[in-house]
């Protein structure tokens, strides 16, 4: 049996249809040109600020990263002339080396300039100008802005160059908080410490250290020997009997084994 094809739509549905078409796409560009008129107003009102704050932040950007090369590039430039400067100082030409040093000693406190303050005042001692050299110590050593090892070193240095005119009452009071095993300036500090315990008459301070000295292994050869000369002459064995002389009894010293 033939199925009955489907009736056509009538003319006035087809009508609905192309009218409802209509009205969507007319509803479509409403809200297009709604949008847009949004948009264009809120780029009117804070499109320059906005605008502003962008080219602002570009700006910002890119001057810090002028500067953090500018930076990276002195401190080179820095680290170049440091170099040549000590070449010249390792040469025996003090004058010259002292004149390369000197604008860079100036200015900030970075690691560069109080390592060419600390190497003038050493040029200052090679030629004998003692005062100078340690005024140039004890600047550094006050310097809080400085790093904590330049600023121990100065002392150490200050007080070895001031050693003989100084109390070793100040002596001890200026080195015995370095001089502590485990720091890394025990060994040199120790050693002017030992010296002004000495000094005091204080035999039984001076004789101990120098002994820790001696067993030290971070402190150069030389003075490690010159530790265990110095405490053999105040009779402590540096090697065998620096825990008895320390106090602490003989470390060979054991209690009886029980039977």
């Amino acid at each position: 049996m033939a199925l009955r094809p489907k009736n056509p739509q009538s003319q006035s549905d087809q009508l609905a249809q192309s009218e409802a078409a209509q009205q969507d796409v007319f509803l479509r560009e409403v809200d297009e040109a709604l949008r847009q008129d949004e948009m264009l107003g809120f780029f009117k009102r804070f499109g320059w600020p906005i605008f502003g704050v962008i080219v602002a932040g570009l700006a910002g950007l890119a001057g810090y990263l002028w500067w953090q090369h500018s930076q990276t590039q002195a401190a080179g430039e820095r680290g170049e002339k440091l170099i040549m400067a000590l070449d010249q100082v390792s040469a025996g030409r003090f004058k010259a080396g002292d004149e390369q040093l000197a604008p860079l000693a100036e200015g900030d406190d970075s690691g560069t300039a109080i390592a060419a303050r600390l190497m003038r005042a050493g040029i200052a001692l090679e030629q004998g100008r003692r005062d100078d050299a340690v005024k140039i110590y004890q600047a550094v050593a006050a310097d809080e802005k400085a790093p904590q090892p330049y600023r121990d070193l100065a002392t150490i240095r200050e007080v070895a160059a001031s050693f003989d005119a100084m109390k070793p009452e100040q002596v001890v009071e200026r080195l015995k908080p370095l001089a502590i095993p485990g720091n890394p300036w025990f060994g040199v500090a120790g050693e002017l410490l030992g010296m002004a315990y000495l000094n005091q008459g204080k035999d039984n301070l001076a004789g101990p250290l120098f002994a820790q000295i001696a067993r030290d292994a971070n402190a150069s050869d030389s003075l490690r020997r010159r530790a265990r000369q110095l405490a053999g002459l105040l009779g402590v064995d540096a090697i065998d009997d620096v825990a008895k002389a320390a106090g602490g009894g003989s470390p060979d010293a054991q209690a009886p084994e029980q039977p």
